[in-house]
């Protein structure tokens, strides 16, 4: 009998492996733009706030993806890990979109 504690490991590696790389697909993506654009409608601190929780995020993104591969794809991550993740990648979206929508105005 298996235990349903345990998760399965091509369950994981389904949707846990595109999940992660998606989030470092974003970060990447976050961390250029804040690095490249000056945003008119955040002060210097709050743009750089953002900037250093997008490159911790992906530090510990990585460190995930590490071990997921060590495990050969027996970890899962805790929902307590990936909603910062995915509320920091909302957070990029709409301050992008701010920007485009003001570049567009100009």
């Amino acid at each position: 009998m298996q235990n349903s504690e345990i998760p399965d490991t091509e369950i994981l590696k389904t949707v846990l492996e595109p999940l992660l790389e998606d989030f470092q697909y974003w970060f990447e993506r976050s961390q250029d733009f804040l690095e490249k654009h000056r945003l008119s409608f955040m002060n210097e601190q709050e743009q750089s706030d953002m900037l250093s929780r997008v490159k911790q995020a992906q530090a510990e993104l990585s460190s995930a993806k590490m071990l997921f591969t060590a495990t050969d794809g027996q970890v899962a991550l805790d929902m307590a890990t990936i909603q910062p993740w995915h509320s920091l990648v909302t957070e990029y979206w709409i301050v992008a979109q701010r920007f485009h929508y003001e570049q567009s105005q100009t």
